[in-house]
């Protein structure tokens, strides 16, 4: 995969990328079931196929870790200011 696409996959908003992940395990499930049925002549197409789904997971998975990582610095901030106030 170049590296444009995931530039772009990059670029993509979260709600762009669940789109994208619900639409290439679709197209997985169809380059599957043509591999099973032999209507399928370039089969590496199931693997790259397979590797786009990794890769918008990884993505989204990245940006949950992001937001929690945020979530939990501002909650050591808003209590430390806390104790501050306490002295």
């Amino acid at each position: 995969m170049p590296a444009q696409d995931v530039a772009d996959l990059r670029a993509m908003s979260e709600a762009d990328l669940r789109n994208e992940l619900e639409e290439t395990q679709r197209a997985l499930f169809n380059l599957r079931f043509q591999a099973a049925t032999r209507q399928l002549a370039d089969v590496s197409q199931v693997r790259s196929t397979r590797r786009r789904v990794a890769r918008i997971k990884t993505l989204l998975h990245q940006r949950a870790l992001l937001v929690a990582y945020g979530e939990m610095v501002e909650a050591a901030a808003a209590s430390g200011d806390d104790a501050e106030q306490e002295e």
